[in-house]
């Protein structure tokens, strides 16, 4: 009896109901089938080179030298230091006056500054348009936050002339992203320069958001840790710097990707006190502190590129022109081989069509699964070579309209792209042999 009662008690659900369709994630099995499988990981995004001197040597002077306050908290919202120079630098791009301690907030990397938005602004019924295709997390924080997610893709308009696409040729329809506005919008989410495409939205795309978000008064979360990585003389513009914006706009970024250190997760927030405050609550009751080391050393980081700003030897000057030259390695060695990229603008990421592949990996009828999911999980497996499938970044009602496309991360060394330029040769001598 007593058994029985055990199992009775036990057999109840555990999980939360905000937890219902949200936990598959394509990191969780991605990254393991690249650990298993590839000589060459061109899936995830981080990049394999080292992040630049001075940032590392500020982490171990900070380690090793005298202050030993360091090892201990700080102030729970941002390490006084870093809080102070970031409110100091954005002040001159956004054109505002920034508190750091009010309107500055320093997050466990980008990943933790967007689910403090998504926790603290989302109410339940609230809609939160997401422009596709986006990445996979946003879907998922929102509808854990209670909210319901609608959707507006970036539709394509191909080069009619046979030259190889880029990512401007994905743009927003105007009158299809003005339809999705309603009185239940409480949020529109911007992520530029976009994960995965690598498009850089223009000042017109960017007018036509504020000016919808000024008529439907709704607010914005902006996504820009892409923002120093732009490139072909493109510009990075802030919707949070556009009339009407400061005042409804949460803009993150990220340290990881500002000075290609992923792993030391440091992102932080800058925005208005009045959406801030609210941050601020979830932040203390979620992670309460991030790193004291780290934001320490990010600080110093930024103290340089303050002095440095706009110089040639600025990290974020030489950055954007030694990535570009990966990627124009890569588009070159992905077209040699009848794989179309799709030239970005900015990011750390291309996508590649893979229609004339076809015949390699056939495709099975009345599957479940994408294509693309397929076709990568094969070419892991087969080739050693790691990528993540686009359709990934979409919502279920539309993934299977994007089904021919791969995307690639080439922050990487040389030899990592030359090894992958290696594969994707044999793999071409093996088709025409």
């Amino acid at each position: 009896i007593l058994s029985h009662s055990l199992q009775a008690k036990m057999s109840r659900p555990v999980q939360a109901r905000r937890l219902e369709g949200i936990d598959k994630n394509i990191w969780v099995e991605f990254v393991k089938l690249a650990a298993t499988y590839s000589k060459v990981n061109l899936g995830q995004g981080f990049p394999d080179f080292p992040a630049p001197d001075f940032l590392t040597e500020a982490f171990t002077r900070a380690l090793s030298g005298g202050n030993h306050m360091l090892h201990q908290y700080t102030h729970a919202f941002g390490h006084p230091p870093l809080v102070k120079v970031l409110a100091q630098f954005f002040e001159k791009l956004l054109g505002q006056d920034l508190d750091p301690m009010t309107n500055v907030m320093v997050t466990v990397g980008a990943y933790h500054a967007l689910f403090c938005c998504f926790q603290a602004l989302v109410d339940e019924g609230d809609e939160v348009i997401i422009i596709e295709p986006f990445f996979d997390c946003y879907e998922s924080m929102v509808k854990m936050a209670g909210g319901t997610p609608v959707f507006v893709p970036l539709r394509l308009n191909p080069p009619k002339d046979g030259k190889l696409m880029s990512s401007a040729d994905w743009q927003l329809d105007p009158a299809e992203l003005a339809s999705k506005f309603s009185e239940r919008t409480k949020i529109i989410v911007l992520n530029s320069p976009n994960n995965p495409l690598g498009k850089v939205f223009s000042r017109g795309e960017l007018g036509l958001i504020a000016e919808l978000c000024v008529k439907h008064d709704v607010l914005c979360i902006s996504d820009e840790v892409y923002e120093w990585l732009v490139y072909d003389g493109k510009q990075h513009i802030r919707i949070a710097s556009l009339q009407g914006m400061w005042d409804r706009t949460v803009t993150i970024r990220s340290a990881g990707k500002t000075f290609s250190a992923t792993g030391w997760k440091v992102g932080w927030v800058v925005g208005p006190d009045r959406l801030l405050q609210h941050l601020r609550t979830v932040h203390q009751n979620s992670v309460y502190h991030c790193a004291t080391i780290a934001q320490e050393a990010i600080a110093q980081g930024f103290q340089r590129e303050l002095m440095l700003y706009g110089k040639p030897e600025s990290y974020f000057v030489q950055l954007p022109k030694e990535l570009q030259q990966k990627r124009d390695w890569l588009v070159q060695s992905l077209d040699a081989v009848g794989m179309k990229p799709i030239i970005p603008e900015g990011t750390y990421f291309l996508v590649a069509d893979i229609s004339q592949f076809k015949s390699d990996v056939p495709d099975v009828p009345n599957s479940d699964e994408p294509y693309d999911y397929r076709f990568a999980k094969w070419m892991v497996k087969n080739k050693g070579l790691a990528a993540i499938p686009l359709s990934a970044f979409y919502s279920e009602a539309h993934k299977n309209n994007y089904t021919n496309f791969i995307r690639f991360c080439f922050a990487k060394e040389e030899a990592t792209l030359r090894a992958a330029n290696d594969i994707l040769q044999k793999w071409k001598e093996e088709k025409t042999s």
